[in-house]
């Protein structure tokens, strides 16, 4: 399963690992990604998705049903039906 968030987009980026020394090494920063459930009562549906913890803390805000029609209006595919 690939490393994006599917309602952000966030995935890996690179960079270095920097020792004492300053030599550097290549070195991936991975988002961190939860597996969530989500009930949408407009719907009346259960969602499962895999969100970043940032998308995680706007849905805690928002709302779910709020948030993807946020996405929606700005363009974004989530790939949810609303």
């Amino acid at each position: 399963m690939s490393k994006v968030c599917q309602l952000t987009g966030k995935r890996p980026i690179s960079g270095n690992n920097v020792s004492h020394s300053n030599r550097r090494t290549k070195r991936r920063f991975e988002p961190n990604l939860q597996k969530k459930r989500f009930f949408i009562p407009e719907n009346g549906k259960w969602v499962t998705l895999r969100i970043s913890t940032k998308a995680i803390k706007c849905i805690n805000k928002l709302g779910i049903f709020a948030y993807l029609k946020k996405l929606e209006r700005a363009g974004v595919n989530t790939g949810v039906k609303l």
